[in-house]
């Protein structure tokens, strides 16, 4: 008889003593559960009113917890068609479907979120429907690209960024026809093979040359090693101008060039006055069997050895040895050198992973400019909480870190790794700003220096993080030493810094880069371990620096 006010008392009294901030937390669920516990209870309570000697039981059935929509449905099926298993297709987007989201994303190199952005669902929808659209053409497509219906997004996203719309991929490398065919002319007459050329650093670079939003392209043959390409003092240079009836080729004689050195309106490309070195009078855009003919030019001498006091300056004769080595580590465009990465990863299909790689030089080169992208990001969004700065004045005070930490920068192919953070370490000293102050600049700085190609600014950032007790930034310093930009390449002090890194992962510390891919460390481990080892050159010399006041930014709290 007591028994249903003794249980209600001992229900009450739970709910008195449940935290406050249990409560608080757990309201809405609390609300929730009472509503539909009350519903369940009533109807419980009809069924005892109607049923008789005999009792009944039914299958409850609920309601799906996720909205269908016809979004979802797109998406659901879409999926499905490239091989990524997103289950049945009924508009709610659970688990399966952001499993599936993940596959795709990781395929084409993307953060592997399970939720797609506006850009990969545009990607992902728009590739399906084009394939919907005429499915002969999109099987004879799959055919010659070797990578089921998934090569079809990657050939999208080729299109969509500027090439070809109705070339297959094929033996196009993922490049437009006419540049393609450029690649496999050259390899004809060169030891590697088209494949190989286009995967090699340098010789394909992108860049948007003449502001039409479209990417253009550089190919630079004195990367090949064929000596049929180049004579004593330049190589061949094509500069591939996108137009709308598609690329117009432009030929030049230059040696060691970038796509800053070239100016275009339209398809039509010509050498900008402040580039250094020596170009040829362009020769017809249509292909030609052999060279055109060049006009000698000297080459200019670096100022890597200064004259004597005493000298008089003379003409430089014809006879004069050129000098391709001053400013090695920092001539190159590491911006270009992502572009070009970024296009191999895509026509390879996504991210080297471990258990697939074979060779490291590849795996490495895709996570230095992966890393290179968060940190910009990551600028990017500090800059934004700056108070009384533009980012234009903030760019242009990164710019101080270049000379203040260009010793330092410079010493990294010199020293070892202890002596170049004791060095930086008794720097920090001297700035008299605090540890915080220091961090946020350096932060900012280093994806500043990064987007500005600055690499004096972005790696001397990285040194300042690493000093300061952030050890994962180690990985970029291996990343410069190996690849040798801003620094002269040594892997075999790239290969301690990398280790470095990864030590501080292991031991806890938090992942700057990629954070939601754990499968980078391994990665990151096994190819940096493959490296080989290199042959230190004769490093520049050092120039002399004045002290700069390093830069210090207010960031405001979220």
């Amino acid at each position: 008889m007591f028994r249903k006010p003794i249980v209600a008392s001992v229900l009450a009294c739970s709910v008195a003593f449940v935290p406050a901030s249990r409560v608080a937390a757990d309201a809405g669920d609390f609300v929730a559960g009472a509503i539909i516990g009350g519903i369940v209870g009533a109807a419980a309570n009809q069924n005892r009113k109607k049923s008789s000697a005999k009792r009944s039981y039914t299958k409850k059935s609920y309601k799906p917890r996720l909205p269908s929509t016809q979004e979802g449905r797109q998406i659901q099926t879409s999926l499905n068609y490239f091989g990524f298993n997103a289950g049945s297709v009924d508009g709610q987007l659970g688990q399966r479907s952001r499993n599936a989201i993940s596959a795709y994303q990781s395929f084409l190199g993307y953060p592997a979120t399970g939720q797609l952005t506006p850009y990969e669902q545009s990607l992902l929808i728009g590739a399906y429907n084009r394939a919907q659209a005429d499915p002969l053409a999109a099987s004879q497509q799959i055919a010659s690209l070797g990578q089921g219906s998934r090569g079809l997004l990657i050939a999208y996203r080729t299109d969509l960024a500027g090439g070809s719309p109705t070339a297959p991929l094929g033996d196009t490398y993922g490049l437009p026809r006419e540049v393609a065919a450029s690649v496999n002319e050259i390899a004809r007459s060169s030891d590697p093979s088209a494949q190989q050329l286009v995967q090699r650093s340098g010789f394909i670079q992108l860049a948007d040359m003449n502001g039409d939003g479209q990417t253009d392209y550089v190919i630079d043959t004195s990367v090949t090693g064929s000596a049929f390409w180049c004579n004593a003092q330049s190589c061949a240079v094509r500069v591939f101008a996108s137009t709308p009836e598609g690329y117009e080729r432009n030929d030049f004689q230059a040696f060691n060039v970038t796509p800053a050195m070239f100016s275009c309106q339209r398809g039509n490309c010509a050498k900008t006055d402040g580039a250094t070195v020596a170009v040829a009078t362009p020769a017809p855009a249509q292909p030609a069997p052999s060279l055109p003919e060049v006009q000698s030019a000297t080459l200019p001498v670096a100022t890597a050895i200064p004259a004597s006091p005493g000298t008089t300056a003379v003409a430089a004769a014809p006879s004069a040895l050129p000098n391709f080595l001053g400013g090695t580590g920092s001539a190159q465009s590491l911006a270009s050198h992502c572009n070009t990465v970024s296009l191999l990863t895509n026509t390879n299909g996504g991210f080297t992973t471990a258990d697939k790689m074979t060779d490291p030089n590849v795996a490495l080169n895709e996570q230095f400019c992966l890393a290179r992208t968060y940190a910009i990001a990551k600028s990017e969004d500090m800059i934004a909480k700056v108070q009384g700065f533009t980012p234009d004045q903030i760019a242009a005070q990164c710019e101080q870190f270049g000379p203040a930490m260009q010793p330092y920068v410079a010493a990294l192919a010199l020293k070892s790794q202890q002596e170049v953070v004791q060095d930086v370490t008794s720097f920090i000293l001297t700035t008299g700003m605090s540890p915080a102050q220091l961090k946020g600049t350096a932060q900012i700085c280093m994806g500043v220096g990064y987007r500005t190609d600055n690499m004096d600014v972005a790696l001397g950032s990285a040194l300042m993080m690493y000093a300061m007790g952030d050890h994962v930034y180690g990985e970029i310093m291996g990343h410069h030493l190996a690849q040798g930009f801003g620094t002269a390449p040594r892997v075999d002090n790239a290969r301690v810094w990398y280790a470095e890194g990864l030590k501080a992962i292991d031991a806890g510390a938090k992942a700057e880069f990629a954070p939601g891919q754990p499968e980078r460390v391994e990665l990151l481990r096994k190819a940096s371990l493959q490296l080989g080892v290199s042959n230190s050159g004769v490093a520049p010399a050092q120039p002399t620096v004045q002290p700069v006041a390093l830069p210090t930014f207010g960031i405001a709290s979220d």
